[in-house]
């Protein structure tokens, strides 16, 4: 690098934002470009000029300027390479192309190229999504309801219990899936010590990976959980199987090896994605459940909290409803607009996930004031609004916030779990009939309430 080109040193975000006017006064030559940020978030512009009646030279006077300027403006955040002419690259379509792209300037007629980013990331990838469509009607019959928090201890677990037990009392087949796989709970609440499977989600992947997965044992019926009337069946689907006596079992060692993509199978295949792995880690439940019986009616994915690619994944790619559990807080509220922005940021994508989702205030504690519920909800319409709302070119208007008691079914409108003291670090083994207690029925009743509206909402015109 020429030393006079050399500026401070640009922390991550202000050197990002300086590649991207970069990329930006490129596609002022009229040619397409495309900014690419690697794991270190090092970024790379390449420019598209394989329609121009003589390739960019690597050497030439306008592509060493623009190399110079990019490398002294964006260290220590550029590539060893950071400016590169499509022409010279060895497959230019792997990116010019790629279905992950994410355009930030459309192209003009006669004027500016097209502005896009590529992003290369480890974790999160999967909130945006781009390269898989949303479908706004599922197409499965087999409805899938995610719970997720984006903080965690807000008695999500504990909410996705209560719920299968209120499910199979009306009838229903219910599979609740463990994948809080960093922090499994479900088994604790559904089962008897060493009443889980032999198998769990995290055997699945592992499986899976090498061809091996045929034969596990990955789901049984809840042994704390039946209905007491009516032919309602709850099953688990836990993260970590239950090994039988004798037999080795390592979790951890598991556990690290499964968040990656597989690479394709042939050459020139398309690599096996994590979420298409966990797609088919669910479905392989679901199969093994209704081979013992009838159809399963609803499916309860217990999600991992945070930021975490197993709940991008489960939200974006799995359910077909979600229930984002919230506390009234600004970090709760500020961690919801910051994943909603990813979202924003692909409109058509927003549109059909905005419609699959409802906030659940979670320990809700009135305190005395009736006035609090109204609260979460103006601080939620607010998230949704500045966030997935007046969408470009969205045929839906913002949505008007009704008075305090009106009928209010919109995705912010909150559900809420009264708080009790006496959920608050639950013993199921002390307390296996803990969901029949009166005040646990009260703290759930307008939860279980408005998911059964739900659940008939869903797939409505499906038969």
């Amino acid at each position: 690098m020429r030393p006079d080109l050399m500026t401070s040193p640009a922390r991550f975000d202000d050197a990002w934002e300086t590649a991207i006017e970069f990329a930006r006064a490129a596609a002022g030559s009229g040619r397409d470009v495309v900014l690419v940020r690697d794991l270190s978030g090092r970024a790379t512009l390449l420019v598209d000029d394989r329609n121009d009646p003589e390739p960019l030279d690597p050497e030439g006077e306008w592509l060493l300027y623009l190399r110079g300027e990019f490398e002294g403006r964006v260290h220590p955040f550029a590539s060893d390479d950071p400016v590169q002419a499509a022409t010279s690259m060895f497959i230019a379509d792997m990116f010019f192309s790629s279905p992950e792209l994410y355009v930030l300037q459309t192209r003009e007629d006669g004027g500016t190229g097209q502005v896009s980013v590529l992003e290369r990331t480890v974790v999160g990838a999967d909130w945006a999504a781009v390269g898989v469509e949303v479908e706004k009607e599922p197409t499965r019959r087999t409805r899938r309801i995610a719970l997720y928090g984006f903080k965690g201890g807000v008695g999500r677990t504990t909410a996705a219990t209560f719920l299968a037990r209120h499910l199979a009392e009306r009838g229903l087949r219910v599979l609740v899936v463990d994948l809080d796989l960093e922090s499994p709970g479900a088994s604790h609440l559904l089962s008897e010590p060493g009443g889980a499977p032999t198998h769990g989600i995290v055997d699945y992947l592992v499986e899976s990976a090498v061809g091996n997965a045929e034969g596990l044992h990955l789901v049984d019926r809840s042994t704390n959980h039946q209905p007491m009337a009516g032919n309602g069946e709850i099953w688990l689907a836990p993260a970590a199987g239950t090994p039988r006596k004798g037999q080795p079992y390592d979790y951890l060692a598991k556990l690290n090896r499964i968040y990656s993509d597989l690479p394709a199978a042939e050459p020139g295949g398309t690599p096996l994605a994590f979420a298409q792995r966990l797609e088919d880690a669910i479905t392989a439940c679901e199969v093994e459940v209704e081979q013992d019986g009838r159809p399963l009616d609803v499916v309860l994915l217990d999600s991992r909290a945070g930021i975490h690619d197993i709940a991008a994944v489960t939200l974006t790619r799995l359910c077909d409803q979600a229930l984002l559990f919230a506390v009234d807080n600004p970090s709760t509220w500020e961690g919801y607009r910051m994943l909603f922005t990813q979202w924003q940021r692909h409109p058509e994508r927003a549109r059909a996930l905005r419609d699959r989702v409802r906030i659940v205030a979670a320990m809700f504690n009135s305190a005395g004031d009736i006035d609090r519920l109204d609260v979460l909800r103006q601080h939620a319409y607010d998230t949704f609004v500045e966030t997935l709302y007046n969408l470009p070119d969205d045929e839906d208007a913002e949505p008007f916030l009704p008075t305090h008691g009106d009928v209010d079914d919109k995705p912010y409108a909150p559900i809420p779990i009264l708080f009790s003291n006496d959920l608050i670090g639950l013993d199921p083994l002390r307390s296996p009939k803990w969901p029949e207690l009166p005040f646990v029925r009260a703290a759930y009743h307008q939860f279980v309430g408005t998911v059964d509206r739900l659940l008939q909402d869903m797939y409505k015109d499906k038969s």
